[in-house]
């Protein structure tokens, strides 16, 4: 059997999406997944908090990854939603450049598939501080699209984005869903979004992109693998 191997870039204190792509991944023979930490444990605005995302830390990461003989090395985070969509596009340039592996992000991704979409609006529930979400909400109206409805849980250590329980995440995703967007992005790879995105699809009729979920989308794509073959979490793997 051929092996793909899909490598993730995660922030040292994130401890949902490791599972939750394996959960994701159990219907896929052939497909592995591999994750190489770099060290995040606080996301603000401040100078220390920014410095967590500088290239180097995050390149070592993925030269490390590179010796596993991934065949795509995803950044499964979602800091260029508030420091700018460039980043992401340089971070996998460098990757690509200096591992000779394709790369790709979680919020490239999401763009991507709001483009799929051909979405205008969007709802976004997210655990971040105002500062943090209307950099979001800014960086997104700068590129085209609006946000109609948001929520956001002003916590600042990133551990504890995951301790935000999945019945919370599904009740602030059908509250920004009410305000009739063209999707629904939870914006954090360490909030529990991926499960509930079926049942508020279901109800609600509007497309959940929950940032875990698209970043394997991402590096399914990456590697030319079906996505659709991915059953049972949500409508953005068969786009």
């Amino acid at each position: 059997m051929t092996v793909t191997r899909i490598g993730m870039l995660t922030p040292s204190s994130n401890t949902v999406l490791e599972p939750m792509t394996a959960a994701m991944l159990a219907g896929l023979p052939g497909v592995s997944a591999h994750f190489g930490r770099f060290r995040v444990t606080q996301i603000s605005m401040d100078d220390d908090a920014q410095a967590q995302f500088t290239l180097e830390p995050m390149l070592a990461a993925a030269d490390l990854l590179a010796d596993a003989k991934v065949d795509v090395i995803c950044w499964n985070g979602t800091s260029a939603g508030w420091l700018g969509f460039a980043q992401d596009k340089v971070l996998c340039a460098a990757i690509t450049e200096r591992t000779g592996i394709a790369a790709c992000s979680a919020v490239l991704g999401i763009n991507e598939l709001l483009a799929r979409l051909g979405a205008k609006t969007f709802g976004l529930v997210s655990p971040y501080t105002d500062e943090i979400q209307d950099r979001i909400i800014a960086n997104y109206s700068g590129n085209g699209w609006q946000c109609l409805a948001d929520r956001r849980l002003q916590i600042s250590e990133n551990f504890a984005f995951a301790t935000v329980p999945e019945a919370e995440v599904e009740r602030l995703c059908r509250e920004v869903a009410a305000a009739g967007p063209d999707a629904v992005i939870v914006y954090c790879t360490n909030m529990a979004g991926a499960r509930i995105a079926p049942r508020v699809e279901q109800e609600t009729g509007v497309p959940v992109l929950d940032s875990a979920a698209v970043a394997l989308w991402a590096t399914l794509q990456a590697v030319g693998y079906d996505a659709s073959a991915v059953k049972g979490w949500g409508r953005l793997f068969s786009l």
